[in-house]
């Protein structure tokens, strides 16, 4: 008999039903995370990460990790070369923790979906791995990201499959027709965390910006 599709931190999350609970829950898992997340094998960082390089040229700034937790991507992009990166939040835990890592150039402590405290056009490309999946952030939370990005920027996403194929798709299919973005790249289907049974695939998205 398999164990159920998640357990203990991560199934407490994916059940919140609130920011305020999501944020609270993702606080206490904050000084764990990073190695919680390493033993089952998380994969969503590591795509991003790939995913933007071939999209972005090096150097190219800044950068907004959005759902930046623990701050993992923000130390693969200073190694490969992007000089500034800035991080966003919903859980003040997670930022401390990324704070810690000395690798972003700013911190904002606020959750994707709603209006975004940054200038039309501020960043280059943004980057969100993990967020737009069960429970979180839907379709809607793009819109969001493409006012803040630069034209002829990119947005790097993971996006949960049943997702995609529910809203995410037809919305992006929107986003082309109003000539907001282009789909630039979509992965095919993988498991997030090989390790831990019963995951449901997502999909590595790549948007630019028009």
């Amino acid at each position: 008999m398999s164990k159920p599709q998640h357990e203990g931190h991560l199934g407490a999350v994916y059940s919140a039903k609130q920011p305020e609970e999501i944020a609270a829950l993702y606080d206490g898992w904050a000084d764990s995370y990073d190695a919680d997340m390493s033993a089952a094998g998380y994969r969503h960082p590591s795509i991003c990460t790939a995913l933007l390089c071939r999209h972005l040229p090096r150097g190219a700034e800044p950068i907004l990790d959005a759902g930046a937790g623990t701050g993992l991507m923000g130390q693969w992009l200073e190694i490969l070369g992007y000089p500034h990166v800035e991080a966003l939040d919903i859980s003040k835990g997670m930022l401390a923790v990324a704070r810690q890592k000395g690798v972003y150039k700013a911190f904002h402590q606020h959750a994707l979906g709603g209006n975004l405290p940054f200038a039309d056009d501020s960043f280059a490309a943004v980057i969100s791995a993990g967020v737009f999946t069960t429970g979180h952030v839907g379709s809607k939370g793009i819109d969001g990201l493409i006012r803040i990005c630069n034209p002829g920027g990119v947005i790097v996403l993971t996006v949960k499959g049943s997702l995609w194929e529910s809203e995410f798709a037809d919305h992006v299919e929107t986003l082309e027709r109003e000539k907001l973005a282009t789909l630039e790249e979509l992965t095919p289907l993988y498991v997030s965390m090989p390790d831990e049974e019963g995951t449901r695939p997502s999909r590595g998205v790549v948007l630019k910006i028009l």
